[in-house]
């Protein structure tokens, strides 16, 4: 088993609609960054995976399109999952792990501005018991909310200062969608207002992952994945604590998160409860720097902000910000689907 780093990362500018553009179109720019940054070309990346949402894109296979910007000749060897890219990133650590790969370019992309995201994310939602209710993102998102609320474990201020903060964070960051005082708006559904939740939008992002001595020599401060785990809640909300977040903990525990201090995190959580109960989940201490690039209360493009905090976290890393961090990735209603990974720079610890 081989030491695996990201080597580099790019994303595209995040906005709430990009009618002019493609998938493909919105992609290729991203590739070509990610890319020239490693001085690599496609020809010499060893394995390709991405992850996108047919039923964002509204067709079938609409992953197959954006190979269009990869390039798929001459023959590749790829892969797709339909999850956030972060789950992608894990399949091409895991080649590059077992050596069917040296290299790997990971990158998902989502463009939710077409339709209604909330009618959308219904579909994750089992389709016996709760799909026919219809309950969208945001009421089960509330309901978490107000779960956290009546067990004492937050209130509608401490959430409103959860957001200002994320969204003071992005002011740094020049791809974000959302920065600086953005009001708290009007209620969605009680208790979370507009300033509660993540903005709709589009975007992509992309990663370079390689191993050993070729990390090194792609990247003068690799970001080593030291661990790297993902747990699923069970699909039944009705049978789950909504105010806590086992299987956050059990993949961080795997991830070996509590082996030691980190000192930033990069939470998924497209809603300010959310961040309640990650920081919860994994007992934060107050010295952490939570989302210094503002999260997904600042950008939030389905099926590539996970991926995302994942590359956020790495690029601390490249540019001497940080020593070792947290990225977290999350799928599903109210945090279902959690994946945990610790990125660890040269000097942090060596094996």
């Amino acid at each position: 088993m081989r030491d695996v780093a990201i080597v580099a990362f790019a994303q595209t500018d995040h906005l709430r609609r990009t009618d002019e553009l493609s998938e493909v179109e919105m992609l290729m720019p991203v590739l070509h960054r990610v890319l020239d940054a490693t001085g690599l070309r496609a020809g010499d990346i060893g394995f390709t995976c991405s992850g996108s949402s047919d039923y964002l894109a509204g067709r079938a296979f609409s992953f197959t399109m954006a190979l269009d910007g990869v390039g798929a000749h001459p023959p590749i060897s790829e892969s797709h999952v339909e999850m956030d890219g972060a789950w992608a990133l894990y399949e091409a650590w895991v080649k590059i792990r077992t050596g069917q790969a040296d290299t790997a370019l990971v990158y998902s992309y989502g463009k939710s501005s077409p339709g209604e995201l909330r009618d959308v994310l219904t579909r994750q939602l089992d389709p016996y018991y709760l799909g026919p209710l219809w309950p969208d993102s945001v009421a089960l998102a509330a309901l978490q909310a107000r779960a956290l609320i009546d067990a004492g474990d937050t209130d509608e201020a401490a959430l409103a200062e959860i957001a200002a903060r994320n969204r003071a964070a992005a002011a740094d960051n020049p791809h974000a969608q959302l920065a600086g005082r953005v009001p708290a708006g009007d209620y969605v559904v009680r208790p979370l207002r507009t300033g509660d939740c993540a903005p709709i939008g589009d975007g992509a992002a992309a990663v370079i992952l390689a191993a050993g001595d070729t990390a090194r020599r792609l990247c003068p401060r690799p970001a080593w994945i030291r661990g790297i785990d993902h747990r699923i809640e069970a699909h039944g909300l009705g049978v789950r604590e909504l105010t806590g977040s086992p299987s956050t903990r059990l993949a961080a525990t795997r991830a070996g998160f509590f082996e030691r201090p980190v000192d930033t995190a990069e939470l998924h959580a497209p809603f300010t409860s959310q961040e309640v109960v990650l920081r919860k989940a994994l007992e934060l201490a107050d010295d952490v720097a939570v989302n210094p690039s503002g999260g997904a209360l600042a950008a939030n493009p389905v099926m590539a902000a996970g991926l995302i905090r994942l590359g956020e976290a790495a690029a601390r890393i490249h540019r001497g910000e940080s020593d070792r961090a947290l990225a977290h990735a999350t799928s599903g209603p109210c945090l279902q689907q959690n994946l945990v990974a610790v990125l660890e720079g040269e000097s942090a610890h060596v094996r």
